[in-house]
């Protein structure tokens, strides 16, 4: 039997047995950990844990494109050390079902096939997701459940169950022959989850007492003090704006799969006697995965077909909708632009938009928010309301994780530089020595053992943009010209020579896009085309005539003129017809 897949069972009384032993970790041996993604940055959670000859990758996530990427979908991790490696990589574990850690697996396992470990939610979700892209059977996915030992080569992995937004969450604790590492995954400790247990503080603490080698714990919300608040806190909020929305109908945008927040929606819909329609393909993909699965607990006849909306009064209508992070193509954008096919917002809706901005869309939120309030909308969102709460631990969390493991080397992760620094001063105060501390950077070769803890080597890492149906065909030549024609526009010079003797037979012609109305700017216009002319001028007597050259010429000379009459310096693209 192949190792990779092999997974043992173990009762939480006998994981807590005395009688379990311990394996003590082998002198001078090292364990590896190389993070693809997720360090300086929020999302696109990738990480390769190494020791000896064996590999295994921890989640496989994808983030979303700022400002500055113009044209860009989506970005992904760099695969390159993944592939160059595929042989001696066991499988991929999944820690959970959001995007920033599953969003990727569809890129990677075009190039090659892992085995997928995953909790039974994640596996649903995951499986939506492959079948988007025509994968779906083509990977082996394995269900795991906390408690679990998976075997990954000479290393053991066994998840623990946390707390997170999303149900079916694990860290992780990852048994080598160096000696223990501990991630928490994305978690929080909620007291009062909707659904399940808490955060399995017993089992982080058996840990902590046999010896953790290092400890990797999620950074996002190293920054806020106390604790972050139950889920349980926004229904107890949601409550009372359905009451507020008395005659309207209700629209709620919330992430496709936050099944917490779904459930809250539905129970207080039946409360109030309301249909629930649902708008967006990945939202009603997970909405049926989830009542499949028995992860959500919905009465007969609740749900309605979209189509049936209409037919209704606006009080008996909830519409949950995608949407809530600004995203240009969802339902609640195209809604609020008034370009929905289904659903046109007026005087009559109630809006609720049910999650926080993740940093960099705070300006396309904004855009929805003002879209819909143009139209008449009544919009809550998160600064209004208590309508979100956070699915990541808040300071005093981190702290009774960090005292509960008690590792010897620390390593945060997940998060922007400000949330790995301040982790890391968290760490420092919990009584863990600043040498043993590691900030690391993607890419960076994290090496450990019992003796000390470096990172003095690097593997090809970063992001890598999907455009379209494209792969990695943007980079930053290419984003360097979008954001180029995006500032100062496009000058194109075109003239018409003959093939055999070269001779110009017609232009240069300007063409003008994004930088002057050639109509209203015809002096502009004649100076630089009378600057190509000059250039094609100089050349004419030239038995053979290098047209690279020339074009060359061209352009720095019409970017001159152009640039000392307006200050602007647009793209200028001379083209040469032959004929």
């Amino acid at each position: 039997m192949d190792n990779s897949k092999t997974i043992s069972k173990k009762t939480s009384s006998n994981f807590h047995s005395k009688k379990r032993r311990s394996v003590k970790p082998k002198i001078n041996e090292k364990i590896r950990i190389i993070p693809l993604g997720g360090l300086d940055e929020i999302g696109k959670n990738m990480t390769i844990f190494e020791c000896r000859e064996d590999k295994f990758i921890v989640d496989c996530g994808l983030s979303f494109p700022d400002s500055e990427m113009f044209g860009v979908d989506l970005v992904i991790p760099d695969f390159s050390y993944v592939i160059e490696n595929k042989d001696t990589i066991k499988g991929i574990i999944i820690t959970h079902g959001h995007e920033d850690h599953i969003g990727s697996l569809p890129y990677l396992l075009r190039d090659v096939r892992f085995p997928i470990y995953a909790t039974p939610l994640t596996k649903g979700l995951i499986e939506n997701k492959l079948s988007e892209h025509s994968l779906n059977g083509e990977v082996e996915i394995i269900e795991m459940q906390p408690g679990d030992r998976i075997k990954m080569g000479c290393m053991t992995v066994v998840p623990i169950h946390v707390n997170h937004s999303i149900p079916d969450a694990v860290g992780l604790a990852i048994e080598s022959p160096a000696g223990t590492v501990v991630t928490t995954g994305d978690f929080k400790i909620d007291y009062t989850p909707p659904q399940g247990e808490t955060t399995d503080l017993a089992t982080f603490a058996e840990y902590g007492k046999k010896g953790v080698l290092a400890f990797m714990a999620d950074s996002t919300n190293a920054e806020r003090r106390g604790f972050s608040a139950s889920e349980k806190t926004v229904g107890e909020s949601l409550e009372p704006l359905f009451e507020k929305a008395s005659k309207k109908r209700i629209v709620i945008a919330t992430f496709a799969s936050n099944i917490y927040r779904l459930q809250t929606i539905f129970d207080l819909a039946v409360k109030y006697k309301r249909k629930v329609a649902v708008s967006g393909r990945s939202m009603i993909k997970n909405i049926q995965m989830a009542l499949d699965l028995g992860y959500l607990n919905v009465p007969e006849n609740i749900i309605i077909d979209a189509e049936m909306v209409n037919k209704y009064q606006p009080e008996q209508i909830v519409l949950i909708t995608t949407g809530s992070q600004g995203e240009p193509l969802s339902a609640l954008s195209r809604m609020s632009s008034g370009t929905h096919r289904q659903f046109a917002i007026g005087k009559g809706d109630f809006i609720i938009i049910s999650a926080t901005p993740i940093p960099g869309n705070e300006k396309m939120v904004t855009k929805v928010v003002n879209g819909l309030l143009k139209l008449g909308a009544e919009v809550i969102y998160e600064s209004m309301y208590e309508v979100h709460v956070s699915g990541h631990a808040a300071q005093e969390e981190l702290k009774l994780l960090l005292n509960l493991v008690k590792p010897q080397y620390f390593i945060p992760i997940h998060g922007e530089y400000k949330h790995l620094k301040k982790h890391a001063m968290l760490a420092q105060g919990a009584g863990i020595d600043e040498k043993n501390i590691v900030i690391a950077d993607i890419g960076g070769v994290i090496t450990i053992s019992k003796d000390g803890i470096s990172v003095d080597q690097s593997v090809p890492a970063g992001q890598v943009f999907v455009d379209g149906l494209g792969v990695g065909d943007v980079g930053s030549v290419v984003l360097r010209d979008r954001r180029h024609l995006s500032q100062d526009g496009l000058v194109v010079v075109v003239f018409t020579v003959d093939r055999a003797t070269g001779e110009v037979l017609s232009g240069p012609d300007i063409v003008s896009r994004g930088f002057v109305y050639v109509k209203e700017s015809e002096q502009l216009i004649g100076e630089a085309r009378q600057k190509a002319r000059t250039v094609l001028d100089k050349y004419k007597d030239y038995e053979y005539k290098d047209w690279m050259v020339i074009k060359s010429k061209i352009r720095e000379q019409v970017s001159h003129v152009l640039y000392q009459k307006t200050k602007r310096n647009p793209m200028v693209l001379p083209i040469v017809m032959e004929i």
